[in-house]
């Protein structure tokens, strides 16, 4: 399952995100990641949420961000719940890249029953009509 949380910058949307995190870390019986730009929310998380860094790891577009999560899980079938932050930040600004990587995450999401929440500093009416059906507006 995937979650879009869209909204303009300073709108609440990582706030949400790290309270969706920390209550999914206290209640999951698996692991729980949190993928981020830079490390700024280090302090935020439950000490037992798994940070990663994008920057660390060389990510900088949707395909190695898509490879990325996509070796995590293959890696780890014990994760219950992905969050990512500041999206089009890691991945870019191409919303066709955008479209094709969100389906790709359904279909992970689906194979792996990962549940998955990005945030999106975006109107709904800036990203693909295709991808309409996982937003959460704030």
């Amino acid at each position: 399952m995937i979650t879009l949380i869209l909204g303009k910058k300073g709108s609440g949307k990582t706030k949400r995100l790290i309270d969706m995190c920390n209550d999914a870390t206290e209640t999951s019986i698996g692991n729980v990641v949190f993928i981020e730009k830079g490390s700024t929310l280090t302090f935020d998380l439950n000490h037992k949420t798994r940070l990663a860094v994008a920057e660390e790891y060389g990510i900088d577009c949707f395909d190695s961000l898509y490879g990325f999560i996509a070796g995590m899980c293959a890696g780890n079938y014990d994760i219950t719940n992905i969050f990512v932050d500041q999206t089009l930040k890691i991945g870019g600004s191409d919303m066709d890249a955008f479209e094709a990587f969100i389906q790709k995450l359904a279909q992970l999401g689906q194979r792996t029953d990962a549940k998955m929440v990005l945030s999106i500093s975006a109107d709904k009416a800036d990203i693909p009509a295709g991808i309409h059906d996982y937003v959460t507006e704030m």
